[in-house]
């Protein structure tokens, strides 16, 4: 293993977990912690960042171009995420299994449809 992934491996988890923790910290009403949710999962998106500019920087890659390909693909791909969301929501949480489970392939089928989108097909 390269130390680049190696780096960006032990980041992206610790970003990731902080990010889940805080959303879970704001958004379960039992826990109470609404304020320090906010900011545990912005903290876990600001290590994310982080990873992204070192694991670029290691690998010597040139910055990221914003453009309105970029743009709208992240833009598609956090509408395709909050469906499947959305999805997983009818299912676990308002017991609405058969349309959860159809929502949440819809959204897996169009997080798919990320990939050759951005890679293109050859």
């Amino acid at each position: 293993m390269k130390k680049s992934s190696f780096v960006a491996m032990i980041l992206g988890t610790i970003g990731g977990i902080l990010f889940a923790l805080g959303m879970c910290m704001a958004l379960i009403a039992e826990w109470n912690a609404r304020q320090p949710g906010i900011v545990l999962g912005g903290l876990g998106v600001a290590v994310l960042l982080i990873m992204l500019l070192v694991w670029r920087k290691m690998e010597n890659k040139e910055p990221i171009h914003l453009s309105g390909k970029t743009i709208g693909t992240v833009l598609l791909g956090i509408l395709e995420a909050l469906v499947l969301g959305v999805g997983m929501c009818l299912t676990m949480v308002w017991g609405r299994m058969i349309v959860g489970t159809l929502v949440g392939i819809v959204g897996i089928v169009l997080l798919l449809c990320l990939i050759p989108m951005v890679k293109g097909i050859k």
